[in-house]
């Protein structure tokens, strides 16, 4: 199994701690989040490497998983090829990504905030992690790229934070976000993060605020596809 973009290594771990007794790789192009990897798990394989040129021969894997990576790839067409060329003959591929930001109201309202308090070019990050494309999009992208069954789902969990304020804090303090407030004081800090958590409450619905926490609907797009194997001649 391969885990595209891993990161940290969540999905490869959670891959093994079920069970799977066969080769696990993690790629990814951050070697921090590498090195978090290998100190987590030394029994998984941990590449640096590119989802755009994958360092392995065709037909490697019998599982491809790529856990909120596809948004980011610059050419998302040629990473679902990749993926293609090192699936073996009935191998299968799971993707999931955030959708349209404005799925997420608490991740929309946290934009909205930052443009308003920090300008447009501050929202960008976050923004970034969104998929601004439908079911139908998606499911062309994997069938151009080589897939022969594909299903595009999309995904709504009910998130909850203790507060706006824990939600606005920990996008600008636990995320790469941080680096907006980075020379800012403690003190200003803290003032800056109360300003944009009441800016993004009263964006939101206030049902979502009820008893003082926020809980909200997130979407994803789940996608699962398939490469038929190769039917031989009578």
């Amino acid at each position: 199994m391969l885990d595209v973009a891993c990161g940290t290594g969540v999905v490869a771990r959670l891959e093994k701690q079920r069970g799977h007794d066969g080769r696990l790789v993690g790629i990814d192009l951050n070697t921090a989040m590498l090195a978090v990897a290998r100190e987590k798990s030394s029994d998984i394989e941990w590449i640096e490497g590119s989802a755009l040129d994958l360092p392995f021969d065709a037909n490697s894997f019998n599982v491809v998983l790529c856990q909120l990576g596809l948004q980011f790839f610059p050419d998302r067409p040629l990473a679902l090829r990749e993926m293609v060329r090192v699936l073996k003959p009935g191998g299968r591929a799971g993707l999931s990504v955030y959708s349209a930001i404005e799925k997420t109201p608490a991740a929309h309202a946290f934009v909205q905030a930052l443009d308003e308090h920090l300008g447009e070019e501050a929202s960008k990050t976050k923004r970034s992690e969104h998929l601004a494309y439908n079911e139908q999009e998606v499911d062309a992208w994997a069938r151009q790229a080589g897939f022969d069954v594909v299903d595009v789902a999309a995904v709504t969990k009910q998130i909850t934070f203790p507060s706006m304020l824990d939600y606005v804090r920990f996008q600008l303090t636990a995320t790469p976000m941080a680096a907006l407030l980075r020379e800012k004081g403690a003190t200003e800090r803290e003032r800056m993060i109360k300003s944009l958590a009441d800016y993004a409450a009263s964006r939101l619905d206030q049902s979502m605020l009820a008893g003082g926490k926020l809980t909200f609907p997130q979407q994803s797009l789940v996608v699962t596809a398939v490469i038929r194997p190769a039917i031989l001649p009578p």
